[in-house]
């Protein structure tokens, strides 16, 4: 609908989205989401929306979750990472070396192999940001070449040999028997982000009602805060619906979903809060006044592939501490699964646009398609091939939206 202006102009009436101050792409995969969920539901015969699989399936998200966040960065800088799922198959080894053969199973030993692995991650993201900052060598080729390298060191290391078990200090990190939280604890940190949230939405509207900015209509505002609520209280429902199969116990959101959760508050911290976050939006936007600027972009570059590679090597913990075992197949194409997970989020591989909900969300559709095909019993080959095609529409689309707001 439309109305006439004062001046005799006619205005163009907000649409809902605009009212309710909405990301209109992160709406639209929320709710592409939502029917891939209802199709797997009904395709299964109702298992994927029961508690048990949706347990699982928020663990299956955390590898890809923990590790999106640092490729928003790399991609907003204009990089691509190819070698994320070989950083994260060797730090998984190596953990899996440390914890099973050299460290006794003691309280501390699971975070001592945790440390040890996010300092070989973090050295290795940053000797290939140094190729790439200071050698001007593509990032392509030099992730490309990392994918190799470091697949290669794994297998070396073990000669192919999978080293197992790990100590159960170290299994905590996968979310398996011990690695949940439990009812009361899962409540508690329910009710901490109910409070966040409804806390973070009063003080904005007042914020904005202050500066005299435009805000939502007290009732909208009621709603979407309400909305935001019942998914919380929801996604806390589901995760004490699952009991524990020793104990019959709730057994509570799993550790890695914690970690999941943390890493992403700390990322959209980090991106809007910080000098940091700024610079790498700065340079993705325009690398030349970035320089000219000031900013010193060689340094930016390490330190947000040294981020991508210690990111890896906390999903490489995670991954490997969930099957209580190194092995040399842990990781492959996961790069495949992060990329994809960052552009149908929101992502440009023109580099300068990119969120980190958005991204979140993005891996949790990935996530959700490869579980639904597990559940399905398809092959490896078509699950390979949806993953593909999926990564191509989401670029596609980008390419088209791109097209169409470019003047």
């Amino acid at each position: 609908m439309q109305r006439r202006a004062t001046s005799g102009h006619l205005m163009q009436r907000p649409g809902l989205l605009d009212r309710l101050q909405l990301d209109g792409r992160l709406t639209s995969l929320l709710l592409a989401t939502s029917v891939v969920w209802v199709a797997l539901h009904l395709l299964t015969g109702g298992t994927f929306l029961s508690a048990r699989n949706l347990w699982n399936l928020s663990v299956q998200t955390a590898s890809v979750g923990v590790m999106v966040g640092g490729m928003v960065l790399v991609i907003v800088m204009r990089h691509i990472d190819l070698s994320v799922g070989s950083i994260l198959g060797l730090t998984g080894m190596i953990m899996a070396v440390l914890n099973a053969r050299l460290l006794p199973d003691t309280s501390w030993s699971g975070w001592v192999t945790l440390l040890a692995g996010l300092l070989v991650g973090a050295a290795i993201g940053a000797v290939q940001g140094a190729w790439i900052a200071y050698l001007g060598v593509p990032a392509f080729v030099v992730t490309l070449g990392g994918l190799l390298i470091w697949r290669g060191f794994a297998w070396i290391m073990t000669s192919g040999q999978t080293v197992a078990p790990l100590t159960d200090s170290f299994q905590v990190f996968g979310g398996g028997l011990g690695g949940s939280i439990g009812s009361l604890w899962s409540w508690v940190i329910g009710a901490l982000l109910v409070s966040a949230v409804v806390t973070s939405d009063v003080r904005n509207y007042r914020r904005r009602a202050r500066s005299g900015l435009q805000q939502r209509d007290p009732l909208l505002q009621i709603l979407v805060t309400a909305l935001s609520v019942a998914l919380i209280v929801g996604f806390i429902l589901i995760m004490v619906s699952y009991p524990d199969p020793r104990t019959g116990l709730p057994r509570g959101m799993p550790v890695p979903v914690l970690i999941t959760l943390g890493i992403t508050a700390l990322m959209m911290w980090v991106v809007r809060a910080t000098r940091f976050g700024r610079y790498v939006y700065a340079y993705g936007g325009n690398p030349e006044a970035a320089r000219l600027a000031g900013i010193n972009t060689a340094r930016l570059t390490v330190m947000v592939f040294a981020v991508m590679g210690l990111l890896a090597a906390l999903a490489g913990a995670i991954q490997t501490a969930r099957l209580n075992a190194g092995t040399n197949s842990t990781g492959t194409l996961a790069e495949l699964s992060v990329i994809a997970a960052a552009v149908i989020g929101g992502t440009s591989l023109s580099g300068g646009t990119g969120s980190i909900p958005g991204a979140f969300l993005g891996a949790l559709f990935m996530a959700s398609l490869i579980n639904g095909m597990l559940l399905l019993d398809l092959s490896s080959a078509v699950q390979n091939i949806v993953q593909g095609l999926v990564l191509v529409l989401a670029v596609t689309l980008d390419t088209l939206y791109h097209r169409r707001s470019s003047p």
